[in-house]
């Protein structure tokens, strides 16, 4: 009955470990729900109920995606990092590239003072540098056409990477990696191919919520989700993929097929995000977002820790081997969230942008216009085990006394 193969498939659906763990965290914008830029503390709250949050996954959320690295309309760093540092958060840097040369040279002015003021305490806690984020979605045919304003050509992101670069060469973030962050539209339009060579890692937003020209029902979220996980995967190579965006709205208006709710953002959670916690960077969207319409908010408030739905990714461990038992052949179980348990790689069927199409050719389809993230926006804005079978039994039964 492949026991010792069904106490590894328990074993690893049931726990996670910490050591080389992924990165889990949520996107957090610049200013607060009344449109105030927000200072320390509104940080500090936000990253000490991510991390407290009732039900979470192992490793919890403890990281945070920017988007700039200004404080307001200063060239200060971003008052988040002094947050993040106090309550131990790891950070995805970002600097705002979709304006013009002055506000990056701004951006970049903030970076070089943030590592001068905090040198190898923030090297500690930094775990990338984006440059940039959707600045290819809005040039592109897609993004005018949904009414995006701002964006960067290739060429000035190829060009705000090497800036990076040049600057913090022979820093404290000297070894760590840049990369950009876009929807997975942008990656397969091989017009970007030079942001994807100047990248050490590439950021993936998706959004099955607004894909009306696809049947974007929640039942097909997860195979949209991964259908364009895989295409990015494709096009950039051997880049690492981090999902820097991705979610389903607990309320709003329904767009194509997709409703939004409480019930159905658990779902996106369980099957898309759980799939992906421990094993793949994530930062999802988001937090909380209090009068955000749709709202993606899996809290109704940044200092509630208490989510609108169970977010623990538990798997049920009576399921896992009653499948694993009418298998008898060896082949991955199933999880609670449908997802194979061995195996992790993307499957599925065609798939639309985020809010947008692939903008590459007769293919091109048009997408639903979608709000693009700001920094202003508001998203608070194995081995077998071998053995005899009493060994492994002995196995399953520790592992099910410890769930």
């Amino acid at each position: 009955m492949y026991i010792s193969q069904l106490v590894v498939a328990v074993a690893a659906a049931s726990f996670q470990t910490a050591l080389g763990a992924a990165v889990q965290g949520f996107n957090y914008g610049a200013n607060a729900p009344d449109g105030r830029v927000k200072v320390k503390n509104d940080y500090a709250t936000e990253f000490s109920t991510a991390k407290s949050l009732v039900g979470a996954p192992a490793n919890g959320f403890t990281s945070a995606r920017l988007f700039t690295m200004r404080q307001g309309d200063s060239s200060e760093p971003i008052e988040a990092i002094e947050a993040a540092m106090e309550t131990k958060t790891s950070l995805l840097l970002g600097l705002w590239c979709s304006e013009n040369d002055a506000r990056f040279a701004s951006e970049l002015e903030a970076l070089v003072y943030a590592i001068k003021k905090y040198g190898d305490h923030l090297a500690k806690i930094v775990v990338g540098i984006s440059v940039g984020s959707e600045d290819l979605y809005r040039i592109s045919g897609i993004g005018r056409t949904n009414n995006e304003t701002g964006g960067a050509e290739p060429s000035s992101i190829v060009d705000y990477i090497k800036q990076v670069r040049d600057a913090t060469r022979n820093t404290a973030l000297a070894n760590i990696q840049v990369g950009h962050v876009d929807t997975w539209t942008a990656w397969v339009n091989g017009s970007n191919q030079a942001v994807i060579d100047a990248c050490d890692w590439v950021g993936f937003d998706a959004y099955p919520y607004w894909q009306t020209t696809q049947a974007n029902a929640i039942e097909n979220g997860k195979t949209l989700f991964e259908k364009a996980l895989t295409d990015t995967k494709n096009a950039v190579g051997g880049k690492d993929v981090w999902v820097t965006e991705t979610g389903f709205p607990v309320s709003g208006r329904t767009m194509g097929q997709a409703e939004p709710s409480v019930e159905n953002a658990k779902r996106y959670w369980h099957e898309v995000g759980c799939s992906l916690f421990g094993s793949t960077n994530v930062w999802w969207y988001t937090l909380a977002d209090p009068g955000s319409m749709p709202s993606f908010g899996i809290t109704t408030d940044s200092s509630k820790n208490t989510p609108l739905f169970d977010i623990s990714c538990k798997v049920s461990v009576s399921s896992t081997l009653i499948v694993l038992l009418s298998n008898g052949s060896g082949s991955s179980a199933t999880d609670a969230a449908g997802v194979s348990s061995t195996t992790r790689k993307p499957k599925g069927t065609g798939s639309s942008d985020s809010g947008s199409t692939t903008d590459s050719g007769s293919n091109s389809t048009l997408g639903t216009p979608r709000p693009s993230v700001t920094p202003n926006t508001n998203p608070n804005g194995a081995s077998i085990i071998a053995g005899s079978m009493m060994g492994a039994v002995a196995a399953v039964m520790a592992i099910v006394a410890v769930v």
